[in-house]
């Protein structure tokens, strides 16, 4: 609905959100309050951010963060949130929301909110001289404690799912993106945040649902876990071998085709296909998955030269991160830290509190000091690029054909399903 209304009324905002608001963001979750407990929304004083809301409880003060405003409440710098006419439009009771239950008083990270009260500073063990900064989502906090303060680098945060992030001194409206906002991520730089739904959680669904009993007796035999076994056995494949493709939708696609309904594929088994080759091509998969949304901001003009990584795999899998760069030609460099949204939370707190306490005058000074990166770099090795080139043109085509209603058989069989 949402969606629908900005297109038929030509609003601006869409654009910095790749062409579509997600049903998971401020405004449709406030629809779904209203739907389905509208006295709770009218007697409700505030809407607000849960990391707002802590730092609020801890400071007494409402600080509300640039992040979470800009990519979950469309809210920019220049133009503010949607206009009160959108928003009646909208629905009648979120006519005058932004004036009577939300605030217009919105902070950068590393701003400070205000300082611990009594019974904070009690509970905490601390004092009531200890600065609180203002909140920022738990992936965006990584950039600077990867290093990253500057354009031209992509940040991938991988775990279950995969969130990217870039810097920017331009605007630019990337297709699917999660948000572009000024401030959103470092001061001072446009932040563009994209992402893939599902990546850990992909592997995980194989090694519980698709791997042989045989594999799991042999891991236990080895004292290694299923993940190590197949990872043994899948880097002994060259690109190419297993005849296998796959789609990483497993859970839809976030960017760039921001569809919920779509969902996975592999083609090209074989009776002699073995576990160990689609779990290679899962891992490929996602990577073409990150190498699209490369190439999407590139359309755009958004340059990346680097990629860094950071969070659970790249802890855990090396030739996963191997393949990632042999699929996107790129050189990736990994965090020093294993706890990134941490590290990079201590970061714009060591901000906030300033150089005076003890603390830096800004970000940059804080990555300078605080952040770091692993003696560890993945080259790519352009023999496996060029044959992952191939292969990824074949992506790229399933992709557009089942993804931009070509043919939409996933969601047609989704719907059999109810």
């Amino acid at each position: 609905m949402l969606n629908e209304l900005a297109r038929a009324r030509g609003e601006s905002f869409l654009e910095r959100y790749g062409g579509k608001i997600s049903s998971e963001w401020f405004f449709p979750k406030v629809l779904q309050i209203i739907h389905e407990a509208p006295e709770i929304y009218r007697a409700a004083d505030k809407i607000i951010e849960a990391a707002d809301w802590i730092v609020l409880q801890l400071t007494g003060v409402e600080a509300r963060n640039a992040c979470t405003a800009g990519y979950k409440a469309i809210w920019s710098r220049q133009e503010g949130y949607p206009t009160q006419e959108f928003l009646k439009a909208l629905h009648p009771d979120v006519e005058d929301i932004v004036q009577e239950k939300m605030s217009q008083e919105i902070y950068p990270a590393g701003s400070k909110a205000g300082y611990l009260t009594d019974y904070w500073a009690k509970e905490l063990g601390l004092t009531t001289k200890t600065a609180v900064g203002v909140a920022i989502i738990d992936a965006h906090v990584s950039v600077p404690a990867t290093t990253v303060t500057e354009p031209g680098k992509m940040v991938m945060v991988m775990g279950t799912s995969t969130c990217h992030m870039v810097l920017s001194d331009e605007e630019r409206f990337v297709e699917g993106m999660g948000g572009v906002v000024a401030d959103g991520i470092i001061p001072g730089y446009y932040g563009y945040e994209l992402g893939q739904a599902a990546v850990g959680d992909i592997f995980e669904w194989f090694v519980t649902n698709c791997v042989p009993a045989a594999y799991e007796t042999e891991a236990k035999a080895r004292g290694m876990n299923i993940h190590q076994l197949l990872t043994e056995k899948a880097e002994k494949l060259a690109v190419g071998q297993s005849g296998l493709l796959a789609l990483d939708w497993w859970n839809g696609n976030r960017s760039v085709l921001v569809d919920a309904e779509l969902s996975g594929m592999i083609i090209g088994a074989t009776l002699n296909t073995k576990p160990e080759e689609i779990y290679r091509t899962l891992i490929e998969a996602t990577a073409f998955g990150t190498n699209k949304i490369i190439k999407a901001c590139e359309s755009q003009g958004v340059t990346i030269k680097e990629l860094y990584a950071c969070g659970g795999l790249p802890e855990k899998n090396r030739m996963l991160m191997q393949i990632y760069a042999d699929v996107t030609g790129r050189k990736i460099k990994v965090a020093r830290s294993a706890q990134t949204p941490a590290l990079g939370s201590a970061m714009f707190a060591a901000v906030a509190a300033g150089k005076d306490a003890g603390g830096y005058d800004n970000i940059v000074d804080a990555a300078k000091r605080m952040a770091g990166l692993k003696d560890l770099t993945f080259s790519p090795n352009m023999d496996n690029h060029r044959v992952y080139a191939e292969i990824y043109g074949e992506y790229e085509r399933l992709h557009d054909y089942f993804g931009r209603g070509e043919n939409n058989v996933m969601k047609r069989l989704r719907q059999l399903r109810k």
